[in-house]
């Protein structure tokens, strides 16, 4: 299997902060906006270093969001920052009317999402946000899996023309893509070759998933690992081959199994090459108060769930 080390655990929202640096200097039509969270979304250089282009909102999401819709019809490039809680489910309306119904040139900064946002418990935490963007047209979802990976998919949004999710999390996880990376929207990463599973995950269950396949193949089972970064427009063809050749699928999200990557995976294979599916994911539950391992553990989405579920569906093959 191909090793992946961790070259320095950071959180993923510091390479959004990084690469809105960086476009902050090369794009003057790149502008941002904030319902008062500059600090948790990592974007102070950019406040300190382009203030004429930082329009901080306050806690008003449902404004930033009309906001920034006017500002991508004047040319600019805004994004919007808040918590993914607050950048989808509570602006859904603006999103829906504003954003992609216009198809204006909004990208939306969604931090802490998921489980792993951990204290702050189940009203900040938000595991449906992905199956709430896929669905609106117009509307590109990206859930990159580490800091790497996050700077390149921020600066990738930049120059996409259209509405774009942009999530990503509040904890400190490991780095370990490439710094130089190419980030292509809608193409997912081939991370290991493999002929008896196909294994596709997305956001922090990437690492996690990197662990199980390192265990299942101590024990003589061969995982074709894929990064889906991009949950729509979703690498079908990836998808295809790869259950073609394994005849298995797990998924591994931290999302709700309804709406997630899981169930735009089933949709896929249903119609075109149907085959034995699990998922780890978290099923019909709300979150609650805890560190973030404590919650990746207690929602089944850790390592050893992983492993459990490559090993049930190895069973129906």
């Amino acid at each position: 299997m191909i090793k992946y080390e961790n070259t320095g655990s950071k959180d993923t929202r510091s390479g959004f902060g990084a690469a809105l640096d960086i476009l902050g200097d090369e794009n003057p039509n790149v502008v941002a906006l904030c319902a008062d969270l500059i600090g948790s979304l990592k974007m102070d250089n950019f406040v300190a270093k382009h203030p004429e282009r930082f329009i901080q909102t306050g806690i008003a999401e449902t404004n930033m969001i009309g906001m920034a819709a006017g500002l991508a019809v004047a040319g600019k490039i805004p994004f919007a920052g808040t918590f993914a809680a607050f950048a989808s489910g509570h602006v859904y309306n603006q999103i829906r009317q504003s954003v992609c119904y216009s198809k204006t040139n909004v990208k939306i900064a969604a931090s802490h999402a998921g489980i792993t946002l951990g204290e702050d418990g189940a009203t900040h935490q938000i595991m449906e946000d992905i199956g709430l963007m896929k669905m609106l047209p117009n509307m590109v979802v990206i859930n990159p899996c580490d800091y790497n990976q996050t700077k390149a998919a921020t600066l990738a949004a930049a120059e996409y023309v259209g509405p774009v999710y942009l999530r990503f999390g509040r904890p400190v996880v490991p780095n370990f893509t490439a710094a130089d990376q190419k980030f292509e929207i809608g193409k997912a990463v081939m991370m290991n070759p493999g002929k008896d599973v196909t294994l596709i995950a997305t956001g922090h269950l990437v690492w996690k998933s990197i662990q199980a396949a390192e265990i299942l193949e101590n024990e003589g089972i061969s995982v074709e690992l894929i990064n889906v970064h991009t949950i729509k427009p979703l690498d079908a063809n990836a998808i295809i081959e790869s259950a073609k050749k394994t005849g298995a699928v797990v998924v591994a999200e931290e999302h709700l199994i309804s709406g997630g990557l899981g169930e735009s995976v089933a949709q896929v294979l249903s119609q075109n090459v149907p085959t034995p599916m699990e998922f780890v994911a978290v099923d019909d539950k709300f979150g609650e108060s805890g560190t973030p391992d404590e919650l990746m553990k207690k929602f089944h989405l850790d390592t050893s769930d992983v492993v459990e579920a490559v090993k049930r569906v190895l069973s129906r093959k």
